[in-house]
């Protein structure tokens, strides 16, 4: 038996395959650009113990066709991982919001499905991709047990004077103003794999999920206290498009000088904000290439970005009365040293110090970066979503067995 892994948004599809009992996936791949010109599909597969990836640039009309798509690559002769997709017993769905409602891994149910739909609204980006996802993997795959993870799961375990905001408590009770943080799922798996590394089952951390989304979180012993994204996945960090944490009244004061509507102000801040609206590209990639080039903006991006982060360090250590690890993950956090020199630059007061070869090695696995003597580990864990989300399907799979 097997669970397959399904992480669906507006125009794509990731995915991987995991044998019931194992924590290394048969398969995974990514089909993009679904309904529009270009899609293509990148299929990983392991066959006898080598890794194979196959391209598929073929037209992918909707979610329903790239799933059949997906279906038939698993089980095709010349590379099958299954001999039937009946195998697949149960799939699980990385779902971005669940409001307060949906605060833990469940089955997925008729209900299930409209408190879903009823979110709509906090994540209109996220959440009607997920619906697809599970409606269309419910038709092809009849006999698995869907499940749904969340992503704000986590963080559901944030005091009320975390998660509130300082406006007139109606709309908190009737409009679900309040703070839900993102990236739970990352966050939880990362402190989990923190607290086994460093043999402290208490351990007093800040995740810090750096990609083109990034946030923060504060881990008490594997309970999150804070995090720095709010109701929507856009406060806290700079991140690739978004401008993260903005007074309210430059907003105000953007509508009223220049009549920008709110979803012109949305567009703004969500799309072409962040790295892209200081230095004109989005990737840290070519961010840092201008960086290592002198130019002026991609340096004052970087500065920014860093000091932001280090704010976060100390507002956390703060609410969790110390410090005991910090720990870099995604994308940027795994692969960007500059950033991680520049956060990490000056923060003796934590205990924070770190060596400069071992934060350019590119090892595999948990790396520990301090310096020889820093009192507090600065330690890079990849994530694995995907393989967390495996996790909860099998336990939830197995209690309802």
């Amino acid at each position: 038996m097997y669970i397959l892994v399904i992480n669906s948004g507006s125009s794509s599809i990731k995915y991987q395959l995991f044998p019931f009992h194992s924590e290394e996936p048969l398969s995974k791949g990514l089909i993009e650009r679904i309904g529009l010109p270009g899609s293509f599909l990148t299929h990983t597969f392991t066959r006898q113990g080598v890794e194979q990836t196959l391209r598929l640039d073929e037209p992918v009309a909707d979610h329903a066709a790239g799933m059949r798509q997906v279906a038939a690559l698993l089980v095709r002769a010349d590379i099958a991982v299954l001999q039937d997709p009946a195998q697949i017993s149960c799939i699980g769905h990385r779902v971005v919001h669940g409001g307060e409602t949906l605060s833990r891994t469940t089955v997925i149910t008729p209900g299930v499905k409209q408190k879903i739909k009823d979110l709509y609204p906090l994540a209109p980006l996220h959440n009607p991709g997920h619906i697809k996802g599970i409606e269309v993997t419910e038709a092809i795959f009849p006999g698995a047990l869907q499940v749904a993870v969340f992503d704000t799961a986590f963080h559901q375990t944030l005091p009320e004077r975390a998660f509130r905001y300082a406006i007139p408590e109606r709309f908190y009770k009737q409009e679900g103003v309040r703070v839900y943080g993102f990236h739970g799922i990352s966050h939880e798996y990362v402190a989990g794999e923190a607290l086994a590394y460093l043999g402290r089952p208490g351990a007093r951390l800040v995740t810090i999920h750096l990609g083109n989304g990034c946030s923060m979180a504060a881990v008490q012993g594997g309970t999150c206290i804070d995090t720095s994204m709010g109701m929507t996945p856009l406060d806290g960090l700079i991140m690739g498009t978004r401008s993260g944490t903005i007074d309210a009244s430059v907003l105000i004061h953007l509508s009223e000088r220049l009549g920008l509507t709110p979803a012109e102000l949305s567009v703004l801040l969500n799309k072409e904000s962040g790295m892209l609206g200081l230095t004109g590209h989005s990737d840290m990639r070519d961010v840092s290439r201008l960086y290592a080039a002198g130019d002026p903006a991609a340096v004052l991006a970087y500065e920014m970005y860093a000091y932001r982060i280090k704010k976060f360090i100390g507002a956390y250590a703060a609410a969790l009365n110390g410090l005991d690890a910090i720990v870099f993950t995604a994308g940027v956090g795994e692969n960007d040293a500059l950033t991680r020199e520049l956060v990490c630059r000056d923060m003796d007061v934590f205990g924070i110090a770190i060596d400069g070869n071992e934060n350019t090695r590119r090892d595999a696995g948990i790396r520990n970066l301090s310096a020889a003597g820093a009192r507090t580990p600065v330690l890079v864990i990849p994530t694995n979503e995907e393989l967390a989300i495996a996790r909860k399907c099998r336990k939830l799979a197995e209690e309802s067995a």
